[in-house]
């Protein structure tokens, strides 16, 4: 077979997966051009890229998802071929069908092996006749919805809902019971067809206690074909993977084998060419299912790059060219284990919201921290000063880390996360952290359900010690210090007394207690007896004395010393919340001077805002209708993921003020609420 020669590179894709194949293509000599919407004109992988081209208007389905302004960006910027990282067009058979007519190279499977895997239905059928082992499940073109609820009661509850187009957690949810299948059905019907244009249906039985390992398959068009070994992707929210590791903890030689060939004769069934992942259930039995084939590159692949040492990216570009895989089966060795955490916008305190604005700052201090640069990776598609809407997924990096084994794998991740200072934007960094430094989880106690099982205590109430309230309260008054510019005592406001040592008596408390009568959980007396801000302090904590002192460092960093102890640790006041952040975890305290405290009671809202920017997809009630606590209100729909509202206590609804399909902003009302007297 000739070879296919392309001097430049099209990278029909945003984020970090963009700037990721771009650093790749760079590498390798090509040309990079990358397209982008309204909403991405001054976008990072805009920025790095040698060349441009605006698609169309923010909305994706306006511009990445646009086959035909993406195929004549690749035209106008003579681009020899398209890489589509991963989501939008990455698996999109029409996509790569117009790309051959138009002679222009995809990097990726062919458009028949896309279709294959595209419909899940179809997918299954062809994997029973590969012999690669299924999970029971309804996967016929019947999709009548009483069909289906028989279906599902034949199975057996619970079970679970999947988009048949679908992938990505979009479109899936578990059925718990009977009672429940028609309202999962009907918003996995809306989810599926916002995301991928098809309602269509599947249901499988749902382990309870199963494993997510997935195999890194590697094919070229010669006809080699390698398998990369495995990838442990258990810990999830919403179907959605949190937490990545190479290889799978507890897997024997044998069962790496079989699970590999299982995945290999899954890609030859289709005549598979390029990057791939075969996903499987791994129960604890040991047997292992088929779950579904993802024809691209995964968001978890460095962890993959990292135990084997190889590029997977450049992998994809040399076998585009046509040229043979570069390693055979044999060749191929493990080295060390690998986490990959992905960094969300999202608040996992308010159910895993996605968040919106501007990255004031996005940094990591890596010598600061003692990590070694070529152990710790950040892919990232932002950088400070980058804005974060709503038209897109809520991931801003990956944060990849690499050990000699499990244990220092993860003691680097629980580093590096400590290292990592994003402000701006809420994310879910200190829930990582909880996560990475979990019993269960350094102990490789692993199943789908894992966020879930230990919900109680990945969200249980902080309980703070002296130390942490005498940190947060000098960090507190540090800032207090730095925000008068005066040179004159009479306008300061750090407790500066005439003949007298200076003292302030601080209040701190949960966040999430602020405004509550009972809010003063520790009062700090703060005690000067020196002018300069660092210290030494006498801090007073109920009843128990420490010696303080406080020295900035570079950025956010700053070194604390109690009582002879000193650490260093990332601190800072946003706003009256005081964040500290070590190996150790995130401590965030809600700071005041006591003369600041407020004890007035606070009414329930009459209204109900929106925690983020999105779009109205259906109202639940009508206007006047009674509710109960807890009733469905309106569905809202944000980063391709459905969010419920809900009546905040017995009453009705006075109005709606949007209607579906309208587009509302985080903090506009969106109705007016009726409680009971």
């Amino acid at each position: 077979m000739s070879l296919n020669t392309f001097d430049t590179l099209l990278v029909a894709n945003r984020g970090e997966i963009a700037c990721r194949v771009m650093r790749t293509a760079r590498a390798m000599g090509l040309r990079t051009v990358a397209v982008y919407s309204d909403a991405d004109a001054n976008a990072r992988h805009v920025r790095e890229a040698d060349e441009a081209i605006r698609l169309g208007p923010a909305a994706a389905r306006e511009s990445y998802l646009k086959v035909e302004a993406v195929v004549e960006a690749a035209q106008r910027s003579g681009a020899g071929a398209i890489h589509p990282g991963y989501g939008f067009l990455s698996e999109n058979g029409a996509f790569v069908e117009a790309l051959d007519q138009a002679g222009i190279v995809f990097v990726g499977p062919p458009a028949s092996a896309i279709a294959a895997m595209g419909d899940k239905s179809a997918a299954k059928a062809r994997m029973a006749n590969a012999g690669v082992p299924l999970v029971p499940g309804y996967h016929g073109d019947d999709q009548d919805d009483a069909l289906l609820k028989a279906e599902a009661d034949k199975i057996g509850y619970p079970v679970l809902l999947k988009a048949s187009a679908g992938g990505g957690g979009k479109g899936m949810r578990v059925v718990e019971s009977a009672a429940n299948f028609q309202a999962a059905l009907d918003g996995c019907r809306r989810e599926s067809q916002a995301a991928f244009g098809d309602q269509r249906m599947l249901i499988e039985k749902y382990l309870t206690q199963p494993r997510h390992v997935e195999v890194q398959v590697f094919c070229d068009s010669l006809g080699n074909g390698v398998y990369l070994f495995e990838r442990d992707c258990s810990v999830q929210r919403r179907h959605q993977k949190v937490l990545e590791e190479a290889p799978a903890p507890g897997m024997t030689a044998a069962l790496r084998r079989e699970m590999g060939e299982a995945a290999m004769r899954a890609a030859k069934e289709i005549g598979y060419v390029g990057a791939g992942t075969v996903e499987f259930l791994l129960d604890i039995d040991g047997s292992f299912f088929f779950m579904e084939m993802n024809t691209r590159l995964q968001v978890e692949h460095p962890v993959t790059e990292m135990i084997t040492g190889q590029d997977l990216v450049e992998w994809q570009l040399r076998v585009a060219m046509g040229e043979a895989l570069p390693l055979t089966q044999e060749e191929l060795t493990i080295t060390g284990h690998s986490f990959e955490a992905r960094l969300y916008a999202e608040d996992p305190e308010q159910d895993f919201l996605p968040a919106t604005g501007t990255l004031t700052r996005f940094a990591m201090d890596l010598e600061g921290a003692g990590l070694d640069p070529e152990r710790v990776r950040l892919d990232s598609g932002v950088e400070t000063g980058d804005a974060v809407s709503m038209h897109y997924d809520p991931m801003l990096a990956k944060l990849i880390v690499h050990g000699n084994d499990r244990a220092q794998a993860l003691a680097t991740l629980n580093r590096a996360l400590a290292a990592l200072d994003v402000q701006g934007v809420v994310t879910n960094r200190a829930f990582l952290q909880r996560l990475a430094t979990h019993p269960a989880f350094r102990d490789a106690e692993l199943d789908t359900r894992f966020i879930e099982k230990h919900e109680e205590t990945l969200f249980a109430p902080r309980r703070y010690s002296v130390e942490e309230y005498a940190g947060a309260a000098l960090v507190g008054l540090n800032q207090l210090s730095r925000e008068c510019e005066s040179d004159s005592p009479w306008d300061r406001h750090d407790g500066f007394r005439v003949n007298a040592p200076r003292t302030i008596r601080i209040s701190l408390c949960d966040p999430a207690h602020a405004q509550d009568d009972d809010d003063s959980e520790a009062v700090v007396v703060v005690e000067g007896t020196r002018e300069d801000n660092s210290g030494p302090w006498h801090l007073t904590i109920g009843g128990e004395t420490l010696t303080a002192r406080l020295d900035p460092l570079a950025g956010d960093a700053v070194a604390m010393t109690l009582d002879g102890h000193r650490r260093r640790l990332q601190a800072r006041r946003d706003g009256n919340v005081v964040v500290m952040v070590d190996p150790r975890g995130e401590t965030r305290l809600f700071w005041r001077r006591i003369d600041a405290i407020d004890h007035g009671h606070h009414e329930a809202e009459s209204t109900l805002t929106a925690p983020m920017h999105g779009t109205v997809v259906a109202l639940l009630v009508e206007p006047g209708q009674k509710v109960e606590k807890g009733m469905p209100l309106m569905v809202m729909e944000a980063m391709k993921m459905e969010h419920t509202m809900t009546a905040p206590a017995d009453g009705h609804v006075a109005s709606f003020h949007f209607h579906a399909g309208d587009t509302v902003g985080q903090g506009d009302v969106l109705l007016e609420f009726a409680p009971d007297e």
